[in-house]
């Protein structure tokens, strides 16, 4: 709205009468108001004006009460009004003044009212004594911060805690507040010779205009957790305490209490249904009393774009406690800020609300009503286009009519009617309301392979236990996702394999209404469901395992976008900082966090975005990623720490350190510490047992990782963690030729930087150790022969890694270079992978090197077969022993090149 320029307080005035017939007849009726007006025009208004305003007045009694009172209101009416329509306030001035105008005038009434009556009756105190307080909660828009102009205020009385006043004249706690409640409605909403401050709406408090006008904080949670209603969470997202100033504890308190009701801990889908019904029943309010053209709740109005708002806060402000907070535009940026909102649809909304919200008020300043309608007359009409500084009504006309399209549309997108009462094509099969003879032929001409078995399975399925002791919602919904689960299964290539995998997992999730809710509020994440069940039992499986995931199906940008590992540690970092000091919750967010990284690489990794090796980057990373975490917000919390950051290092083996992480890979970890504290090694000790634990727990989000913490010196029998020079000098003078192998793979991961260096330095002395070739090639076939004899293979298979010619064979052949020529070259000692060692060796001349490219080739060959069969859910990765005869015979030929004898059976 372009803002109206004015060359001299006279013409705003003029301007402000015009607009605001209000302000003309309230100017009229008392020229005393004109002076102050135009002295402070241009000087916002502020609650400390405010209150000083009143303290200059008398408060002696209820009447003078209400009379300043409502004096007060007529100051800041007309200096706001005047300084919006005249361009010098915009709308986060004109919502914040009027909300500090009913903050203030609510909390002096209750002051003043709180001691007069407190003279009568005494202080209302607790059983221990404790004096109590009437909290004031404001509802809505006052909650929220955007007041309207002539908006009523929704309020809700509490005190904390049940008692008596102390007075001569005692009374219970409830009657005493009760009486003090009936006394502020009359001191802020009764219509004087004065007027009113604000119009007092109580309806939202329990049970409503039947119910009790206060309540204490225990009869509030007894209600809403038995009996609160959706429209009722809704409402309390912008629940705030407004009086008194000072009750911080209170106000703490009573959000304590009331945050489960309103935020749930998991992603409450079911809210965009319960959300869409109460606009139904707007929309249904509006049509029957023809309130089309209301710029509220009418179609594109503002109560749609605050709906679009909450309900994101309704289902992801359990878990996201960023979300948790109440104006309208601000939680409409936080939402693009995470991607929730395209950034397109974020402007065109916040422009939008600004736009409405202005015209609402244009329509109060008219009259002081509390009005959302536009009017027919051509000289409101008139006043509101100058108002808004349009030329005409059609011009301002066009402009609503624009903005609210813009609304309507991104409401619908937002609340899209999946379940629009139309029947799906399969919904009789399901059901069972068609013979069997109908059934089969409609599942054979799906693509089916065997219709009769799979009529039987949704047969028992539709009449098990599990089905009918549903709830009737849960089942409602159930019934409403099985027909388009039976198509989108169709869909893929082994349709009856892809059905089971997918009932599978709604029978898991079935008596979970949220996870229902959302596959029926969002059937692109249904068919996605789908595909991945088709494509992989592995993935099935942990969508079963973790339905939280399923949340992830709704954005595939997200889903499929590289992932910037900088900013998911800074959100992890956060995740967990919100926890506070709640351990279990840490435990949950770590888990939930894993999961869902895991499962979004899984994704790309099944439509061929990834290659194997990166993959496997991606997996390692975010181990490390996580293993950082887990140092730093595990430390905290451990009790005789003795500084603020541990000098602690994770060292990774095995797949982590060499950067080959699959889905279900263990951590290989060696823990060291660089502290000459006293009890240093004590409280690392208790410090690595924690991390272990914090890593290996089963919580009810599942495992973090299985870890493996025998290959730290001295195995099983040593200390958990070790200080640097104690691995240093067990490296040089007591390890296992296999603990050096194992070194060839091992890098620093999470930490201390300076103990990663320190470690990386280690690593590079002990490779680069003389070593008798003749003697290292003994120990290392001895231990090769030893992993074959623990590993025997019964089948006519080829075991992929432990049988001749396979993965371990590459991996020893690899260590063997490095271990028997890292001390006369240096490019060996780089942590850069099988693949790339081999093709060094080659260069260097020490094996033949169109021998080297083949094995890399065949080893790369071996983990992409390994890695997809683990995605079918195969245990141990066996093929035919023809798919890959010439790759085993590449591998045979160069461990015969290194180690000068033949690979034995």
């Amino acid at each position: 709205m372009p803002a109206p320029q004015f060359p001299s307080p006279e013409q705003a005035l003029s301007h402000t009468r015009f607009c605001s017939p209000f302000a003309a007849r309230q100017l009229d009726a008392d020229p005393s108001l004109e002076a102050p007006l135009l002295e402070h025009l241009h000087q916002p208004w502020s609650a400390d004006e405010m209150k000083d305003m009143l303290a200059a007045s008398e408060l002696a009694n209820e009447d003078t009460l209400k009379r300043s009172l409502r004096r007060l209101r007529k100051h800041v009416m007309l200096r706001l009004i005047a300084r919006d329509l005249n361009g010098l306030a915009d709308l986060a001035e004109v919502v914040e003044t009027c909300t500090a105008l009913a903050e203030v005038t609510v909390d002096i009434a209750v002051q003043r009212l709180h001691a007069w009556q407190g003279e009568i009756y005494g202080v209302p105190r607790d059983e221990l004594g404790n004096a109590q307080t009437m909290i004031v909660v404001g509802m809505g828009k006052l909650g929220g911060r955007e007041l309207n102009v002539s908006s009523d205020i929704d309020l809700i009385f509490a005190y904390a805690e049940d008692g008596a006043t102390d007075g001569a004249k005692s009374i219970t706690n409830h009657e005493y507040f009760t009486r003090l409640g009936r006394k502020l409605i009359a001191a802020i909403g009764e219509i004087t010779a004065d007027g009113f401050v604000f119009r007092v709406d109580m309806r939202l408090r329990p049970y409503g205009d039947s119910g009790p006008l206060v309540g204490s904080f225990a009869s509030l949670e007894e209600y809403y957790q038995a009996q609160g209603r959706e429209w009722e969470r809704y409402a309390w997202i912008k629940g705030r305490v407004i009086s008194p100033e000072a009750s911080h504890n209170d106000a703490r308190e009573l959000d304590a209490l009331l945050r489960p009701f309103v935020y749930r801990k998991y992603l409450d889908y079911g809210a965009i249904a319960s959300m869409r019904d109460l606009k139904a029943q707007i929309e249904r309010e509006v049509a029957r009393r023809d309130m089309h053209h209301n710029i509220k709740l009418g179609p594109g109005g503002i109560r749609e774009i605050e709906f679009i708002a909450q309900v994101f806060q309704l289902i992801r402000g359990g878990k996201d406690r960023e979300l948790q907070i109440r104006p309208t535009l601000q939680v409409l940026e936080l939402l693009t800020r995470k991607g929730l909102l395209p950034e397109q649809t974020h402007t065109e909304l916040a422009e939008a609300y600004v736009f409405l919200r202005d015209l609402e008020h244009r329509l109060q300043y008219l009259n002081d009503a509390q009005t959302q309608l536009v009017p027919e007359d051509e000289e409101s009409r008139a006043r509101l286009a100058a108002g808004m500084n349009y030329a005409d009504w059609p011009a301002l006309e066009a402009e609503l009519n624009r903005h609210r399209s813009h609304v309507e549309r991104h409401f619908s997108q937002v609340f899209i009617m999946s379940g629009n009462g139309g029947k799906h094509a399969l919904d009789a099969l399901w059901k069972g309301e068609i013979n069997e003879e109908n059934a089969l032929a409609q599942l054979e001409a799906l693509g089916y392979r065997q219709p009769g078995q799979i009529l039987q399975q949704l047969v028992q399925f539709r009449e098990g236990a599990r089905y009918r002791q549903l709830p009737e919602l849960s089942r409602m919904r159930l019934d409403a996702l099985m027909p388009p689960v039976i198509q989108f299964a169709a869909q893929q290539p082994d349709p009856d394999v892809t059905l089971s995998r997918t009932q599978t997992l709604l029978e898991a999730i079935c008596r979970r209404a949220n996870y229902l809710a959302l596959l029926a509020e969002y059937p692109q994440a249904l068919e996605l469901v789908s595909k991945l069940c088709g494509a992989s039992p592995w993935l099935a499986g942990y969508l079963t395992q973790h339905p939280i995931l399923l949340d992830e199906l709704l954005d595939t940008r997200n889903l499929y976008a590289e992932p910037d590992f900088a900013a998911l540690a800074a959100e992890l970092d956060k995740t967990l900082t919100d926890c506070g000091e709640d351990v279990e919750r840490k435990l949950d967010a770590l888990r939930h966090f894993k999961h869902a990284q895991t499962f979004r690489f899984a994704a790309q990794d099944l439509v061929g975005r990834l290659t194997l090796e990166r993959l496997s980057d991606y997996l390692s990373a975010l181990a490390d990623l996580i293993l950082d975490a887990v140092i730093r917000h595990a430390w905290p919390g451990l009790n005789r720490r003795h500084r603020d950051i541990p000098k602690f290092a994770i060292i990774g083996y095995g797949k982590l350190g060499g950067k080959e992480l699959g889905y279900a890979s263990d951590l290989d970890l060696v823990f060291l510490y660089d502290d000459e504290a006293d009890d240093a090694g004590v409280i690392y000790a208790r410090f690595g047992q924690r991390i272990n634990n914090w890593l290996n727990s089963l919580t009810p989000a599942g495992q973090l990782y299985e870890t493996d913490l025998r290959l730290r010196p001295d195995g099983a029998s040593g200390l958990l963690v070790s200080t640097v020079a104690a691995f240093a000098q067990y490296q040089r003078e007591k390890a296992w030729v296999w603990e050096h192998q194992a070194l060839t793979r091992a890098r620093f991961c999470a930490g201390d930087a300076e103990i990663g260096r320190a470690f990386e330095q280690i690593r590079e002395d002990i490779l680069r150790s003389p070593r008798d070739a003749a003697t290292l090639k003994q120990e290392i076939l001895a231990m090769r022969q030893k992993m074959l004899d623990g590993h025997p293979n019964e089948t006519e298979l080829f075991d992929l890694k432990h049988d001749r010619g396979g993965i371990v064979d590459v991996e020893f052949t690899v260590q063997y270079l490095v271990l028997a020529h890292a001390q006369q070259h240096a490019e060996f000692l780089g942590n850069v992978g099988n693949i790339a060692l081999l093709k060094r060796s080659g260069e260097l001349g020490l094996i033949p090197a169109e021998l080297g490219i083949q094995v890399g080739d065949a080893y790369r060959a071996y983990r992409t077969e390994q890695h997809a069969q683990r995605l079918q859910g195969v245990e141990k990765a066996r093929t035919a022993p023809e798919k890959y005869a010439e790759q085993r015979a590449a591998v045979r030929r160069l461990w015969e090149a290194v180690f000068n004898s033949a690979p034995s059976a």
